[in-house]
C-alpha cells in the first residue's frame, strides 16, 4: 500500500465515496473526510480542517453545497492557504460547468502555485436515481421549471475515473478535464429512457421556478439549497452548457458512459422499485 495519504473532502458524498473506493482498490492509504468522519472536516467551521488535513499528500476537494454559492470563493482561498501551510503537494478539484461561482475557485487554484487539476462536471445523470430527482421517478412525475434545453449529463463513475486519474498520474497534472456524457438530452427525454427501461408510466412535467421554490421551502429545505436551485434553473440551465466535451475521453482513453448505460445500472440496482 502507498505510504503517501490521499485526503478526500466530501468522502461520503456521490464523487468522494467512489473515488474513495477506486483509490482502495488500487491500495492507496485514503482519508475520508466529512462532518461526521474522525477527524472530522467541516466546510462551516474552519478550526476541523488542520487536524483533518495534517500528513496528507493529495486532496481531492468537493465542496458543499456547491461552488455556486457565494461564500464558496473564500472557503476555497482559505482551504489552499492552508494546504499550502501543511505542503500538501496536489489539489484535485470538483467544479461544476457554467457556474460564476465555480469559475473563481478554479482561477483560485490555478494561481495558487500548487500542483493542481480540475474535473469540471455537467450535471450527474445519478441526480435521477440517487438525488433530488430520484422522489420525483418513484412517484411516476417529475416535475422541475425546465423546458427544452439540454444537458449531457454525466455518469458519475465516470467523474470519480477522471478524479482518480488526476489524483495519481504526475502526467496528468496542471490540466482540466471537462467532462460530460456522450449526448446532450433535454430532463423531458432522460425521463422518457428511463420510463422505456423501468417499463413503469413516468412522465416529465415544466413547472415554473416560483412553484418549484415554494415547494423546496415546504419541505424544509435550507436557505443555500433553495437559493442554489434557483441559481441552477435560472441562470446555468440556459443552454450554456449544452456542449459535449472530450475530458472523460483525455483523462481515461475511453468513451464517456452513456445515459442508457447509467440508467441500466440503476435498474440493475432496485433504486427504482416500487414498494
Amino acid at each position: 500500500m502507498s505510504s503517501e495519504v490521499i485526503g478526500i473532502i466530501g468522502g461520503k458524498g456521490k464523487t468522494g465515496a467512489r473515488v474513495n473506493n477506486l483509490l482502495v482498490q488500487q491500495n492507496r492509504q485514503t482519508r475520508p473526510l466529512s462532518r461526521s468522519t474522525t477527524p472530522a472536516f467541516d466546510w462551516q467551521d474552519q478550526t476541523s480542517w488542520r487536524t483533518a488535513l495534517a500528513g496528507v499528500k493529495a486532496l481531492y476537494i468537493s465542496f458543499q453545497p456547491d461552488l455556486a454559492i457565494p461564500s464558496a470563493k473564500q472557503s476555497i482561498k482559505d482551504l489552499i492557504a492552508l494546504a499550502k501551510d501543511l505542503n500538501i503537494e496536489h489539489l484535485v478539484l470538483l467544479s461544476g460547468r457554467g457556474e460564476d461561482g465555480a469559475q473563481k475557485a478554479e482561477n483560485i487554484l490555478r494561481e495558487s502555485g500548487i500542483s493542481w487539476n480540475v474535473v469540471r462536471a455537467s450535471w450527474f445523470s445519478q441526480n435521477f436515481s440517487e438525488g433530488f430527482m430520484c422522489e420525483g421517478i418513484l412517484t411516476g412525475e417529475l416535475a422541475l421549471p425546465v423546458g427544452e434545453v439540454k444537458e449531457p449529463f454525466v455518469d458519475i463513475d465516470d467523474v470519480a475515473e477522471v478524479a482518480v486519474a488526476a489524483l495519481t498520474k504526475p502526467s496528468l497534472r496542471n490540466r482540466l478535464f471537462e467532462v460530460t456524457g456522450p449526448r446532450a438530452l433535454s430532463f423531458k427525454q432522460c425521463v422518457e429512457e428511463i420510463a422505456h427501461q423501468t417499463k413503469s408510466n413516468i412522465k416529465f412535467t415544466q413547472i415554473s421556478t416560483e412553484s418549484f421554490l415554494s415547494a423546496l421551502a415546504k419541505q424544509g429545505a435550507p436557505a443555500d439549497l433553495q437559493w442554489l436551485m434557483k441559481e441552477l434553473f435560472t441562470v446555468v440551465l440556459d443552454g450554456r452548457n449544452s456542449e459535449v466535451m472530450s475530458g472523460v475521453e483525455l483523462a481515461l482513453g475511453r468513451p464517456a458512459t452513456d445515459l442508457k448505460r447509467t440508467i441500466k445500472k440503476a435498474v440493475d440496482s432496485g433504486v427504482w422499485n416500487r414498494q
